[in-house]
């Protein structure tokens, strides 16, 4: 009687473990709806290392917005010959998020603190940030959030979680033991405690985040390293008391986040993923400002980006790294305005789309194109970009209602021959075809082998991409 009693007791806790995470799971995909709807943000990478802003003592430096780390610069020496020049008096909120409203972003994530343990934020729980240790002494999160309000932004949060070289008690365990640990100031790495630095300066700044500058659409975080899991089970808690919207990247480490995040990289081998998930990339080589970083990606090459992430069901988080005088280069500038045009007339097929069945027609060209990316990096948390500069012609999907979109990325050929649509794919048979951008009419035919669609002669869009607007 006693074992039967004992599993009932079993099924009955395995069943009220079951509709927690049903609810969880519920409660989460109601509070990404808005996420996934948007399919394109801007990610902001500033902080005192854009005062230095490519140079140390006479030379170019290491590790970019690492470099305190590469260099090995003692904390206070950093201090004290950074903070004390941050004055970014050129930071214009409204200015910022024009630019993101203008690129047909609809939301902003923005580094307010930084592996270097400087807050970009007025932070009462800890004096070494931006209004407190700087001749700015102003908080300009909350001038953003003003601006988010106003052109209908979502404002949204990084928080450098597994890294702080500013705090004694934060160990590392990447790529090994001490590994991105601040061990010139602080040797013992046996004697830190994660969990010291954790109420002493995660859950106060955390908590002044939530509670300092209205909603917070996600807080991002970076580098859980040594977390445990009932810190990241109470974080997450915690996230969920102040602010119930607010979703949570994986990097709150311990499997407690909403999304996964792909950093540097696309859609993985053309497959189309079930769960929600984000690529973040740089508009240029790094993350942060750097004078020597003149490689910026092309307008088409980042179109094809974000079809390339929308089609396989995810998020293009867009880096660009501000001015220590506070202005988003103007290189950024005016590629974010490129893609904006484009969106303008193409954002249809990416905002609120699904991917279709498979993510495209992938070419012999694409495969070559991995293979050539794939180069070995000795700075892989830094230098880290895998993604590819080319732009062969090829075909990518998305779908949304009744509605399949087709992308001719890149495309330079009198006719879009679309396989996966051909008669013999059992896919439906097609009812009418649009062009995105044209008034015209489009000449088409569905065979057995193929659609095949007629490109208009003369038309030819700034951005070489062409949306084809398919109903069955």
């Amino acid at each position: 009687m006693k074992r039967i009693t004992g599993l009932l007791v079993c099924v009955v806790w395995l069943m009220q473990v079951g509709a927690q995470e049903v609810d969880r799971a519920s409660a989460t995909n109601a509070k990404l709806e808005w996420w996934k709807e948007a399919r394109f943000g801007l990610f902001v990478h500033w902080g005192l290392y854009s005062v230095a802003a490519g140079d140390w003592n006479g030379h170019p430096y290491k590790g970019n917005e690492h470099f305190m780390l590469y260099e090995k610069i003692p904390w206070q020496t950093y201090r004290d010959s950074l903070a004390t020049r941050f004055n970014p008096t050129k930071f214009n909120a409204d200015a910022w998020v024009k630019a993101v409203k203008g690129a047909g972003m609809k939301y902003i994530v923005i580094t307010s603190k930084h592996h270097e343990g400087f807050a970009m934020y007025n932070s009462p729980s800890n004096d070494y940030n931006i209004v407190q240790a700087t001749p700015y002494h102003q908080d300009p999160m909350k001038a953003l959030a003003a601006a988010c309000a106003k052109y209908g932004i979502k404002l949204c949060f990084y928080y450098s979680l597994g890294r702080d070289w500013a705090d004694p008690d934060v160990p590392t365990n990447w790529p090994t033991k001490g590994g991105r640990s601040n061990t010139w100031d602080y040797p013992n790495e046996d004697g830190k405690v994660f969990d010291k630095y954790f109420r002493r300066k995660v859950i106060p700044q955390v908590t002044e985040l939530l509670t300092q500058y209205g909603p917070v659409g996600v807080l991002w975080f970076d580098t859980p390293e040594m977390i445990a899991a009932d810190e990241s089970k109470e974080l997450r808690a915690l996230i969920n008391k102040l602010q119930p919207n607010c979703i949570i990247n994986q990097r709150i480490g311990n499997g407690e986040g909403d999304f996964a995040v792909s950093e540097q990289k696309l859609a993985k081998d053309g497959s189309v993923a079930v769960n929600p998930w984000e690529s973040c990339i740089t508009i240029s080589k790094g993350w942060g400002y750097n004078r020597h970083d003149t490689v910026y990606k092309s307008a088409e090459v980042l179109v094809r980006n974000l079809i390339e992430v929308a089609s396989a069901n995810g998020n293009l988080l867009l880096n660009v790294g501000p001015s220590g005088e506070g202005e988003i280069p103007q290189k950024s500038l005016d590629r974010l305005a490129a893609v904006g045009k484009w969106m303008q007339i193409n954002g249809e097929a990416i905002y609120g789309t699904v991917a279709w069945k498979m993510q495209g027609e992938k070419t012999s060209v694409d495969k070559k194109i991995e293979k050539e990316v794939a180069a070995p990096n000795t700075m892989k948390d830094v230098l880290n970009d895998a993604t590819s500069q080319k732009t062969p012609a090829d075909i990518r999907f998305t779908a949304k209602g009744n509605n399949l979109y087709v992308f001719a990325r890149s495309w330079k050929e009198a006719v879009v021959a679309v396989q996966s649509l051909g008669l013999d794919k059992n896919n439906g048979k097609v009812k009418a075809i649009a062009l995105l951008g044209y008034k015209g009419k489009i000449n088409w035919k569905q065979e057995a082998d193929a659609l095949n669609i007629d490109v208009p002669v003369g038309f030819v869009p700034e951005i070489q991409v062409y949306t084809f607007k398919i109903n069955f």
